[in-house]
């Protein structure tokens, strides 16, 4: 692709951006605002977590309006654990942005990433919003750096774009994320932030959206925690003025959504804290769903899988004990184990595959274990990656 071409959130019709530092923190971007001048319908969701952070308490209740302007996110600072100060801190950022804006407070957004437990530097937010507000654009540089500007520990910029033939014509769809560390979804994951020019109801619009999220982000984990800020956002500007016409449209919609949700999931797990290989587990032939994702996510989850994986050591006992303490009954001689397309365990016991092949799979970028129980037809697929000595270098020393 060309260096000016939109990658990201502005791929689709109807939409400006901007980042700057408005100086939480030293010299990087820290604010970042997204913005539909005509107005768009929205779909979220957001974190289980019962710590939640003050911005998801605010969108929640914007979000009953069905629409959006504005969305403006401070990086740096988490705004969690920060009570009724907090709370007030981002209802303030939200009113001024809607006043600069000209808009409802109702249609305007806020998110936070960073640290808990610490207080929102507000007056730098909104000292910053009219500067922001002037920097607005619709250019590969304004997408760019709205990727950019989002990211906490995140080493790359997680963008995604496509195109969806509808019966009406074509219509775009475009979005950034960010995530690498506390990544373990309930809802969603991290921040995201998609967008389409499609002309959409907001009922619909929450309804695939919800799908899509529970297909790709919810795959997804890192380190097995549910931040306290998860949020995604879906926003139909419907600028194109084609809108979802027949089932086959909103299938081709939905699918092309689902799919672009995917590739920034899996784009999270490769750049998860610290990591250097992605990790793509699969359950299969299990009883229900719900079997398959509580002991794929279980897998993915165990930090012996995780560091032997970063190791290169195909301990295969590793996996089987995890999937054996997952709480799903199966029968532990039946289960099948592949690394990579070879056998690694057979009936529950050595395969007899020589140890250096099976090392081999685990020494490569991207890593695909498979788990077959023959217990039913279910499956569910987990995207993760290794654990090294740099997710705890990160961490120790956090705040």
């Amino acid at each position: 692709m060309k260096d000016n071409e939109k990658l990201g959130a502005l791929y689709p019709e109807g939409f400006l951006a901007a980042s700057i530092n408005c100086g939480i923190k030293a010299e990087k971007k820290d604010l970042t605002l997204l913005v539909c001048p005509k107005g768009a319908a929205i779909a979220a969701t957001f974190t289980q977590n019962l710590c939640c952070a003050a911005p998801v308490i605010l969108d929640k209740e914007h979000l009953r309006s069905g629409k959006f302007r504005a969305i403006i996110t401070n990086s740096g600072n988490a705004n969690a654990a920060t009570g009724d100060k907090g709370l007030a801190d981002a209802r303030a950022t939200a009113v001024a942005l809607a006043k600069e804006l000209n808009c409802a407070v109702e249609e305007v957004y806020v998110c936070s990433t960073g640290c808990i437990g610490k207080f929102l530097p507000v007056e730098k937010i909104i000292s910053g919003i009219p500067k922001i507000v002037k920097c607005l654009e619709n250019s590969a540089k304004a997408d760019s750096d709205a990727a950019e500007g989002i990211l906490t520990t995140d080493l790359v910029k997680k963008q995604v774009r496509r195109d969806v033939k509808l019966s009406g014509g074509t219509v775009k769809i475009g979005g950034m994320c960010k995530g690498s560390g506390m990544i373990a979804p309930n809802m969603a994951t991290m921040l995201a932030y998609m967008t389409t020019d499609a002309k959409i109801e907001q009922t619909l619009l929450q309804e695939m959206f919800s799908k899509a999220v529970k297909a790709s982000f919810n795959h997804v984990s890192v380190d097995g925690d549910t931040s306290t800020n998860d949020s995604a956002f879906l926003f139909a500007s419907g600028e194109s003025g084609i809108s979802l016409e027949s089932k086959e449209d909103i299938a081709a919609f939905e699918n092309a959504l689902t799919d672009a949700c995917i590739e920034l999931a899996k784009d999270i797990a490769r750049d998860g804290e610290g990591a250097t290989k992605f990790v793509e587990v699969t359950v299969e032939g299990a009883k229900t769903v719900k079997d398959a994702e509580i002991i794929a996510k279980t897998i993915a989850n165990s930090p012996l899988v995780k560091t032997s994986i970063c190791g290169g050591d195909p301990n295969w006992g590793r996996i089987l004990a995890a999937a054996g303490r997952a709480g799903v009954p199966y029968d532990q001689y039946s289960v099948d184990l592949y690394m990579g397309n070879l056998p690694a365990a057979l009936g529950g016991m050595n395969s007899g595959t020589p140890r250096e092949k099976l090392a081999e799979v685990y020494r490569q970028k991207e890593v695909f274990v498979r788990l077959v129980l023959k217990e039913g037809n279910a499956s569910f697929t987990a995207w993760t990656c290794d654990m090294t000595h740099g997710y705890i270098d990160i961490n120790v020393d956090y705040t």
